[in-house]
């Protein structure tokens, strides 16, 4: 079994809103050195897999089929051996 852990970003081309909305709210605090918000998603789980390569493999049909938005998104992910 592997613990997967998962980074998803959204593409530099594309807008990010919620970094924006952030931005403007560090702004409004009188954080004006901040800059460049950009937002994403951090996942674990478990795949129960025998070895790394269908650990891998499951991971990125997961990643691919369901958890980022391949038009939109960037994923990356590391697998830790349990």
């Amino acid at each position: 079994m592997f613990k997967a852990t998962v980074i998803i970003r959204r593409r530099p081309s594309i807008l990010d809103p919620q970094g924006v909305a952030v931005e403007k709210g560090a702004s409004l605090l009188g954080l004006s050195n901040v800059k460049e918000t950009r937002i994403g998603k951090f996942i674990e789980f478990v795949v129960d897999a025998n070895d790394k390569s269908a650990a891998e493999k499951e991971v990125n049909e997961y990643c691919n089929k369901l958890l980022a938005n391949p038009i939109m998104e960037d994923y990356e992910f590391k697998l830790e051996k349990i």
